[in-house]
This record gives structure tokens, sequence and C-alpha cells, in this order.
């Protein structure tokens, strides 16, 4: 094609390129964000397409679903692995049975934590991470009690949890555990 280039490093690595402002984005040095570069190496090694957002955070799709990454760097490096979704209107409306649900979630599962902002449902998994932590475990194992933890508060909230749905363990009206 005309106007088309090919930019080659050594070796025969080349990108083609319609638009010479179009390079590869590469991930920053290490040094400068180490905790955000292990959670970018991970993530390319599990087969996933992670890119760095507006925000700084690591965003990548697993099963369809959007999550991303935000690395807190400093005398504590913290990964607060996270997805939002939006609450469809088959949802029960009420506030509190949805914070009920939150709160069984966030009690029942180990690192998740569910929580709301306005009529969004945000799943969440944070660890400390110390230069010697397995990242890559950390970050996969995250990624499915997250997806596991939104696909519980769907079941339960939509009365499919069996009897830990919201109000299982409350007394009946009557006084007797229900």
């Amino acid at each position: 094609m005309a106007g088309d280039m090919v930019l080659s490093l050594g070796s025969g690595y080349g990108w083609g390129m319609t638009d010479p402002t179009s390079l590869p984005n590469f991930p920053p040095p290490p040094d400068e964000h180490p905790l955000r570069g292990r959670v970018l190496d991970a993530l390319i090694d599990q087969g996933l397409a992670p890119d760095i957002d507006g925000d700084g955070d690591v965003a990548f799709t697993v099963q369809d679903q959007q999550l991303f990454v935000r690395c807190t760097e400093g005398d504590f490096q913290i990964m607060r692995l996270f997805g939002q979704w939006a609450i469809s209107d088959a949802v029960p409306s009420d506030p509190l049975t949805r914070l009920a649900t939150c709160n069984e979630i966030t009690l029942q599962l180990n690192i998740v934590k569910a929580g709301l902002a306005n009529d969004t449902l945000v799943v969440t998994g944070e660890h400390i991470v110390t230069p010697t932590s397995d990242v890559a475990a950390l970050v996969n194992i995250t990624i499915q009690l997250v997806l596991a933890g939104v696909q519980m508060w769907h079941e339960r909230i939509m009365g499919g949890g069996g009897e830990s749905g919201p109000g299982a363990g409350q007394p009946a009206p009557d006084g007797d555990p229900a």
C-alpha cells in the first residue's frame, strides 16, 4: 500500500503502520512503576491484552468482562483488581436489599469486597504486594474471585442463592430462625 511504512527493530521484528505516531504501547520502565510492570507481565503471560488507561490503571478483558488493576506504589505496594457493572432494571431496586447482598458477598469471600456506587456494582480484591509476592498467582486468583463475587451477588439478589439470599439467617417475623 502506498503510504505504509514498516518500522524494523533488528531481528526482523516490525510493525506495519499507516500513521508514524502509532507506535506500540510499551510499558513504563521497571523502576518507574515496578508493581504495574509486574501486573502487566502477569496479564501478558496469561494471554490477556492489557492496556494502561487514562487514569494509569491496567485495563484488560477476561471472559468478556472489563476489569482493571490499580497499583499504588510507595512504602507499601497495593494491588487493587476491580470491575464495575451497571445494575439492570430487572434487579430489585430496594437499596437496602442491594446493600445487604453486597455485605453478604464481602463477608463470605476472602479478599473480595462488593459495594455500590449509584446503580453500579463494584467488586474488588486487594493485596499488599512485596518484592517476593507471586503477582501472577495473585492476579489469577483475584480475577476468579472478583468474577465469582459478581455472579454470586446477582444470583443472591435475584433469589437464586438458596438459603443464603437476602434475609437468610434472619429471624422470621414470629421470632423463629428462618
